[in-house]
């Protein structure tokens, strides 16, 4: 009997592991989403694991400013001589080159949205008809919209560069804007103003 017992309680243990959702290849932990990146539509990518961004300084005074590192892929938000914030990056990939220097934020836009890269979509269906495309250089089919790339928290730095939320594969892989986790992205947004310094070195 006890046998029996033992015997059903591993069966019930087995079967509910095989539904424990820590378990399943669908699962998206901490500091990742699954999206579909690149031209196959079937290409599932996960976000890098961050354990490394944080944000405390809500409470903290000082003039803010910023300074990215590109060769950590990360920033740092000052608040006067304290570091109140740390976030990963992922920024200009080989061609599209994040730009180093000292700049100042010019924009800030909740909502922005690419006016150059994005998708093709089916004008009247909204269906991907070409993805992650040029929108300067890449010839419009027949029947298609231009849909740009959202990028929420846009903070402009220089020209068409900026910080905003955007998927972090744990390398360099934008077209030269400084891609940051969403809860970085709104802290940093929501603490710096036109006229906020950043400096960026390489």
């Amino acid at each position: 009997m006890k046998f029996a017992v033992l015997s059903l309680a591993i069966t019930t243990l087995v079967a509910g592991c095989a539904r424990d959702p820590r378990l399943s290849s669908d699962t998206v932990y901490l500091g990742g989403r699954r999206v579909t990146v690149g031209r196959s539509a079937g290409e599932d990518k996960r976000m890098n694991f961050d354990n490394v961004s944080y944000w405390d300084g809500n409470n903290a005074t000082g003039s803010p400013r910023i300074a990215i590192k590109l060769h950590e892929q990360k920033a740092y938000f000052y608040k006067g001589e304290q570091l109140v914030g740390i976030s990963t990056l992922s920024t200009g990939r080989e061609g599209f080159g994040t730009p180093s220097g000292s700049f100042k934020i010019q924009q800030k836009d909740r909502d922005h949205v690419s006016s150059r890269f994005g998708d093709y979509v089916d004008a009247r269906t909204g269906e991907v008809v070409r993805k992650d495309i040029d929108h300067m250089k890449d010839p419009m089919p027949k029947g298609a919209k231009y849909d740009g790339a959202k990028m929420p928290y846009f903070m402009r730095v220089s020209g068409g560069v900026g910080m905003h939320e955007g998927f972090l594969p744990g390398y360099p892989a934008s077209h030269g804007c400084i891609r940051m986790p969403g809860f970085m992205a709104e802290a940093f947004f929501n603490h710096v103003e036109v006229g906020t310094p950043v400096s960026i070195s390489p």
